[in-house]
């Protein structure tokens, strides 16, 4: 009763004096706790998710938290700061850390052929359409996948889920099964072909997970060790994982999809046992990890530091730079659904902010940052020219890109260009 009472009152004075715009207090962005509150009391109330939570790290220490709504609603656990989530596909980024920190090892270069490391990947063949009998047309891929490729979505590798040739030969593989290891996913994989020549397009695909199996050839380790002895231990990201003690389960939050009637409905367990707490050998680099927002935020503050937290250094400052830097060339201009993410492109593992919002209904955020979202609805973002790092959590399906607009709308304000500009 007092959260809503003090929403209550929080609106009122919203409507009375809080500025529009971070702007209209000068470059300074300045977090306004009131319409954040405001911002995820509507997503709940709204029933556009069951629960929500953001963290805010600011100019050196922790700017704002807050939690509304349940991380089950049939158990009526409220969401929490020591909430698990499953954060799918925000585990790419956590990947590319752990394959870039074998590049400043020197043990390859980004512009290496990925087969002199993976053989099975030398010869590729690229699905080019059908013919007058409906038949595939294939050619040999006319250069190499590098490794450039298979970090910033260029390498031509499907995800599947769509109606080609090359996709149903995705499905009756099944590379990415759970019951399949690292290596037997890249031997499947390198059986599918190609949706386009390597470099051609950016297109959305298990790219990650194949630079989860380069891991382990470079560093002789499996994954899932690699990260936790490289990236989770010297961060202090105890609650960070792929495989999970089923005794956790009392802590994740369940994940609820949108109905064709506008509700929410809880999904079936099979989220939330198969890949995590059942002892399945797969150990994604695309999707999977479990964590906490407070573990997230420790990663995000780690990017944002230029590859430093806490007196232990992940990456140096100019791999992040790096990582953090377009690597699109203009002539890929086939880019699928990534310009709905914003004006910019995308480097090594991240999306790239280039350019202010060009719209009212762009995503508000400053030239310069870098992010990446999950299935599940999270998001987190580093914002270098506010110093800034935000990490979103909730387990809402289909992705609902509203919810990311209207977070950002709460934390800069809805006209916020970034620094600077008008």
């Amino acid at each position: 009763m007092m959260r809503l009472l003090a929403g209550a009152v929080g609106a009122l004075a919203l409507a009375v004096s809080t500025p529009s715009s971070a702007r209209d207090v000068g470059d300074e962005l300045v977090i306004d706790r009131t319409r954040i509150d405001l911002a995820l009391q509507d997503m709940v109330r709204s029933g556009r998710t069951v629960g929500a939570s953001v963290l805010i790290w600011k100019d050196g220490e922790e700017a704002y938290f807050v939690a509304e709504g349940l991380a089950d609603r049939e158990e009526f656990k409220p969401f929490e700061r020591d909430t698990l989530v499953q954060i799918f596909s925000m585990t790419k980024p956590v990947t590319g850390v752990a394959l870039m920190q074998l590049w400043e090892q020197g043990k390859f270069r980004l512009d290496d052929p990925l087969a002199w490391y993976l053989p099975q990947f030398a010869e590729m063949y690229v699905l080019k359409g059908t013919d007058e009998n409906g038949k595939p047309i294939l050619e040999p891929a006319t250069r190499h996948i590098a490794i450039r490729d298979i970090m910033r979505h260029t390498a031509g590798f499907t995800y599947g889920g769509e109606e080609n040739f090359a996709d149903m030969v995705w499905l009756m593989l099944e590379p990415l099964s759970p019951d399949h290891d690292l290596a037997k996913f890249a031997q499947l994989l390198a059986d599918v072909p190609l949706l386009y020549e390597p470099g051609a397009e950016w297109r959305y695909s298990a790219a990650v997970d194949v630079q989860a199996r380069l891991v382990e050839v470079l560093s002789s380790q499996p994954f899932d060790e690699y990260v936790r002895d490289h990236i989770f231990l010297p961060l202090g990201m105890a609650d960070s994982g792929w495989k999970r003690d089923p005794a956790e389960i009392e802590r994740l939050a369940a994940i609820y999809g949108a109905t064709p009637q506008g509700t929410l409905e809880r999904e079936s367990e099979e989220w939330r046992l198969v890949r995590n707490f059942a002892g399945k050998p797969m150990t994604m680099g695309g999707a999977g990890i479990v964590t906490t927002i407070d573990d997230y935020m420790r990663f995000a503050r780690m990017l944002l530091n230029e590859g430093e937290l806490g007196g232990i250094r992940v990456l140096q400052p100019s791999t992040v730079r790096l990582m953090a830097t377009d690597q699109l060339d203009p002539a890929v201009t086939e880019r699928q659904w990534l310009g709905s993410k914003g004006t910019g492109g995308f480097g090594l593992d991240f999306f790239v902010r280039t350019a202010p919002p060009q719209t009212p209904e762009e995503n508000r955020g400053a030239v310069g940052e870098f992010f990446w979202d999950g299935l599940a609805s999270t998001l987190f973002w580093v914002d270098p020219a506010n110093d800034m790092a935000v990490v979103f959590m909730t387990q809402k399906i289909p992705f609902d890109g509203t919810l990311h607009h209207d977070i950002r709308d709460a934390i800069y304000g809805n006209d916020y260009l970034g620094p600077g500009t008008e």
